[in-house]
């Protein structure tokens, strides 16, 4: 299961509800570590790796969006989850300013908030392979330097590469045969997701097919509403 190993840290000062909801998480295989304060959550944070935090806002000691700040001043990237029974907008915007990744209203939806951490998981891991730095390549019959920005099909002479499609290629190639979400890409390459930036990349996929059709068995695949899969088949069929 993706969930397997995946560490969260779960700060929330009701004894009961914490509880409940560590149990909830650990039947859904995850590995629960509950603090009943924002001073020992600071502490146990401190002490091990979590892939994630969830954290009540309203706690004695210290509140939600204090330990917020700490832990991002330790890591700029775990994801944050504040729970809160209040639904004040400037409670919500405060959030937000610290770094949370999402927000939920006491009472909440069990699923819900498997739901989101599922959602919030699955992004960092796809950000985190976009981040690699490899930039060499091999696809099908072709070889990828994306620091040069050149491909080269065979013995044939390398082809050079935009920026776009150089960055485009390389997102795909990081993904082979898996899923290249559309919003990655879009984000990661056009710094924004609008109609307008999604035409645009479709305009470079078409580009890229071009450069690729040379091998048959390599192949850009549009998975509709999701993004795409640059596939390289078996070459003894």
């Amino acid at each position: 299961m993706e969930t397997e190993n995946k560490k969260i840290l779960l700060v929330e000062d009701d004894p009961n509800f914490g509880t409940v909801l560590k149990d909830y998480l650990i039947m859904n295989d995850y590995d629960v570590v509950h603090a009943k304060n924002g001073m020992e959550g600071f502490e146990k944070f401190k002490k091990d790796d979590y892939d994630m935090c969830i954290l009540d806002v309203m706690m004695p000691y210290k509140d939600g969006f204090t330990l917020a700040k700490e832990i991002r001043e330790k890591n700029e990237e775990i994801p944050i989850i504040f729970l809160t029974a209040k639904a004040m907008k400037e409670d919500v915007l405060k959030g937000y300013k610290v770094g949370a990744d999402d927000y939920l209203n006491k009472p909440f939806d069990s699923e819900v908030l498997l739901m989101k951490i599922q959602a919030i998981m699955q992004r960092k891991s796809t950000e985190s392979v976009a981040d690699s730095k490899q930039f060499e390549f091999k696809i099908g019959g072709f070889h990828l330097n994306s620091k040069l920005r050149f491909l080269t099909y065979k013995e044939e002479d390398s082809i050079k590469l935009s920026p776009k499609e150089n960055e485009l290629l390389r997102l795909l190639a990081l993904h082979l045969n898996d899923l290249m979400p559309r919003e990655l890409a879009l984000t990661k390459i056009w710094r924004d997701d609008n109609y307008f930036t999604s035409r645009s990349m479709d305009v470079y996929i078409a580009k890229l097919r071009k450069y690729l059709k040379k091998d048959e068995n390599v192949e850009i695949l549009n998975i509709h509403g999701e993004g795409f899969r640059l596939v390289v088949r078996n070459e003894e069929s």
